[in-house]
């Protein structure tokens, strides 16, 4: 299952069923789960925890250095989940800080040449569309899309279910559930094909395009968006998350 070419330093931890193709580099403090795939001339520099499953297309890039300039020599890590697809070129980097970490959550597809910057978090479900790439500290949650050559920049958070149009920039949060597209970047509508995929009912599609009317398209300010949809729309699951994610905006918010 091991390539003779392969170059696996001698502290690396491998699971059962891992096959590791020709001129693979596997560095020291790496654990990789079971199940795993690595085709050929994939590199993975530690300390990085790999889950079960995962398959990594060549020339992926996993686990090395932070490229953050303030970044010397420090233990820092990177952590994936399981069943997750790397295509060729993808590149993830460990974090900056002292015992800081990078996340990669379950069931994600990285197109080709994807980027996942320092002490970034992404959750589970996702896919970044070719040359999709995020700068450092960006929360990607689940089941969002980033679109292809898009760029997010540092600390921009992107909401659950939300979509990226290609070539989109990022210098705020997007909303959960939202399309966002251009540069500057605004929120187009709701990402309702995505809704109905993953079994929103009607009314739930029907109660965020009002909460998208509320806030993008009323002459609100924030503020008095969130009064209007706590006040004018049932409460629900979905809602409560999107005032959350919004009330907790750093950066403010794409509209």
């Amino acid at each position: 299952m091991i390539h003779p070419t392969a170059v696996i330093d001698p502290g690396a931890q491998i699971g059962a069923d891992t096959e590791i193709g020709p001129y693979c580099v596997i560095g020291s403090g790496v654990t990789i789960g079971h199940g795993c795939i690595l085709a050929n001339h994939v590199s993975v520099a530690g300390p990085t925890i790999i889950g079960e499953g995962n398959r990594f297309f060549p020339f992926s890039s996993i686990g090395q250095r932070s490229q953050d300039l303030k970044y010397t020599v420090e233990p820092t890590h990177l952590e994936i989940g399981d069943h997750n697809s790397f295509r060729e070129f993808c590149t993830v980097n460990r974090g900056t800080a002292p015992g800081s970490k990078t996340t990669i959550g379950s069931h994600n597809n990285l197109l080709a040449y994807a980027h996942v910057a320092h002490d970034c978090t992404v959750g589970n479900h996702t896919i970044f569309s070719n040359n999709g790439t995020l700068a450092g500290h960006v929360v990607v949650e689940d089941h969002a899309v980033i679109g292809g050559l898009s760029g997010v920049h540092q600390f921009c958070r992107i909401g659950r279910h939300a979509i990226l149009g290609g070539c989109t920039k990022i210098v705020q949060d997007v909303p959960p559930f939202m399309i966002a597209d251009g540069n500057p970047a605004e929120v187009r509508g709701i990402n309702q094909v995505g809704l109905e995929r993953r079994g929103f009912t009607p009314d739930d599609i029907r109660s965020l395009r009002e909460a998208y009317r509320l806030l993008c398209r009323a002459n609100l300010n924030v503020k008095q968006a969130c009064e209007k949809i706590r006040e004018e729309l049932p409460p629900n699951d979905h809602l409560t998350h999107l005032l959350d994610f919004i009330e907790a905006s750093k950066r403010g918010i794409v509209r």
